[in-house]
């Protein structure tokens, strides 16, 4: 092809050039999400239909007029219609140029087994989210109910090792998966199904194959909650997780500082945007009592978890301080809620009752 000649007109390069229009308030592109449709070229006319999923009628409307503009500056392009196909149209809509359905919540379903469905995100990794996670699913079960735990973090699984865990699930000829147990937990995670020290060199597709081999594959039995441990960002694998089953909520884990805070508004805005509850912050490491003096220090500075909870009209859930319970327990397989008298068991336990009042039912 020279220099000067022109890419073809067709759906596959339309496809591709609507990667540059984001969905409005995030980093995500509509075509990751998503939010296109069927796309019929003929000759210079183009129609593109955006997917209503649960967008609000801004948001959409906005897709529209991004999806509009993109497809006009193609060259070769004389007209562009955007129709809507709606999310109550029959179910055999048409489908993607790769076969996926166009409607991204097509395949979200209450997975057997399970009544409510926990995710515990952060935008930013170090926070302590894994941690957060494992205590969280502990203090529910220590709270009387049964529970579930999830480690999608398919690339840096701690779960395993949080809990002490080296032997992987059983898997049934058909491929069902039989969770791992653990302290009363029905516990699954990548870290379970690989050698150790074996890294996951993946891209997206298989991200989200694991992902959803974990929710639907896995023989969860008579669970109040699954917790799901997210890896960090706002990509595919949140992405996926929203599409595959109805959320009750979302905790949201951060640390005081401005850098971590940054990133959990950007993980907000993403779950609004969606239409996932966020039940409230969680600010982890939130102080230091030292044990000699009993001064508390704020050694990530101090507040930052309630400003940006004010800041969102959400409820700040805990402040989790600083033990070395907690990197013990997590190093040795002995969470720090299962340590009578540590200092954030409490914690912990008043955590999970917080968030047992605020699941929503799906």
């Amino acid at each position: 092809m020279s220099d000067n000649a022109k890419p073809a007109l067709n759906p596959e390069t339309i496809m591709e050039a609507l990667k540059e229009v984001l969905v409005p308030g995030t980093k995500v592109d509509v075509v990751k999400i998503g939010l296109i449709g069927e796309i019929k070229v003929t000759g210079g006319e183009v129609v593109v239909s955006v997917v209503r999923t649960s967008e609000k009628e801004e948001t959409i409307a906005a897709v529209r007029e991004g999806v509009a503009q993109k497809v006009s500056s193609l060259p070769g392009v004389l007209s562009v219609n955007v129709p809507i196909d709606d999310r109550s149209a029959p179910k055999q809509a048409p489908r993607g140029p790769h076969g996926q359905s166009p409607d991204p919540f097509a395949d979200r379903a209450r997975l057997p087994g399970v009544a409510k469905v926990i995710a515990v995100a952060s935008a930013k990794g170090g926070v302590g989210k894994s941690s957060v996670a494992v205590n969280l699913a502990l203090a529910l079960a220590a709270n009387g109910h049964r529970v579930g735990l999830m480690d999608a973090d398919v690339y840096g699984p701690s779960v395993p090792t949080m809990l002490n865990l080296d032997e992987g699930p059983e898997v049934t000829e058909d491929r069902k998966i039989h969770p791992v147990k653990s302290h009363g937990l029905q516990v699954i995670s990548m870290g379970l199904l690989l050698p150790p020290d074996q890294p996951v060199i993946w891209r997206g597709p298989l991200v989200f194959s694991a992902i959803k081999q974990f929710l639907k594959d896995v023989q969860w039995t008579d669970l109040d909650y699954l917790v799901v441990d997210m890896p960090p960002g706002t990509g595919d694998a949140q992405l996926t997780l929203i599409q595959q089953v109805p959320l009750s909520g979302v905790v949201m884990v951060t640390t005081p500082q401005e850098v971590a805070l940054a990133d959990v508004r950007r993980g907000i805005r993403m779950f609004g945007e969606t239409e996932v509850p966020v039940l409230g912050i969680v600010e982890n490491m939130s102080y230091f009592v030292c044990p000699d003096s009993g001064e508390k220090f704020d050694i990530f500075g101090h507040g930052g978890g309630a400003e940006v909870a004010k800041q969102y009209d959400l409820p700040l859930l805990a402040e989790i301080p600083i033990d070395p319970a907690i990197r013990k327990g997590g190093d040795s397989g002995q969470p720090a809620v299962l340590v009578d008298g540590s200092s954030v068991r409490e914690a912990f336990l008043t955590l999970a009752a917080k968030v047992d009042d605020l699941a929503v039912e799906v």
